[in-house]
């Protein structure tokens, strides 16, 4: 399952954000947040505590089931009334659920996580990141396995000098991308794909902020 990858905030950073706000409405996720382990019910009730013990008051709270999609309007209308009696929203969604909560707000949003990548579940609270939605993607040239997220360094030509024994220089209990995209080629009898040379990655290859039309038959 594909999530997007959070990690909550300092209280430090929060309260900075928060400063001159004392009347708080905490929102939650109930998918990828509550995954992660960063915005789920226990987390939005621990942040219930942490505002209180800073002086906050906490006018309200509520893990909305999916916090960008088409519902968080609907959501938000039916929780306004302890929303309006709050000077913020203090979000423990990822960056796309405080964006999409912003549109049906005039209060400010306040993000409590950073979003860190777009990632798979690999075991309970494990996770791995798969995308980094480049915009240039070589998968078919590299069996499949994405140099750009796998590599530590970001390689697409190739392992860097410190690979050893089929380990990654960065992390040695981890395995060297490319030990793992040669063998993946050898396997498909395709290793002439290694010797294609990959340019440099522009990762602006659609203008930010990216925005496609897509012809509907």
């Amino acid at each position: 399952m594909i999530r997007s990858i959070t990690r909550q905030k300092s209280i430090e950073e929060i309260l900075r954000l928060l400063e001159g706000m004392e009347r708080v409405f905490i929102v939650g996720c109930g998918t990828c947040t509550t995954m992660a382990h960063t915005g789920g019910v226990a987390e939005v009730e621990a942040m219930k505590e942490k505002m209180q013990a800073a002086q906050k008051v906490v006018t309200g709270s509520e893990v909305i089931p999916v916090a960008c999609d088409n519902l968080t309007e609907e959501m938000v209308c039916r929780f306004l009334p302890a929303m309006k009696e709050s000077q913020a929203l203090l979000i423990l969604t990822c960056a796309f659920g405080v964006q999409t909560l912003s549109r049906f707000t005039d209060l400010p949003v306040i993000p409590a996580l950073d979003t860190l990548f777009i990632g798979k579940e690999l075991g309970t609270g494990h996770f791995q990141e798969v995308c980094t939605q480049c915009g240039e993607c070589i998968l078919g040239e590299t069996g499949g396995i994405c140099p750009v997220t796998a590599c530590h360094k970001g390689l697409v030509n190739g392992p860097c000098g410190g690979t050893n024994n089929g380990k990654c220089e960065v992390d040695p209990n981890k395995d060297c991308a490319w030990t793992l995209i040669y063998e993946k080629l050898k396997k498909e009898g395709r290793l002439s794909a290694m010797r294609r040379f990959q340019p440099a990655k522009n990762y602006q290859v659609e203008p930010k902020p990216g925005k496609i039309l897509l012809e509907i038959p």
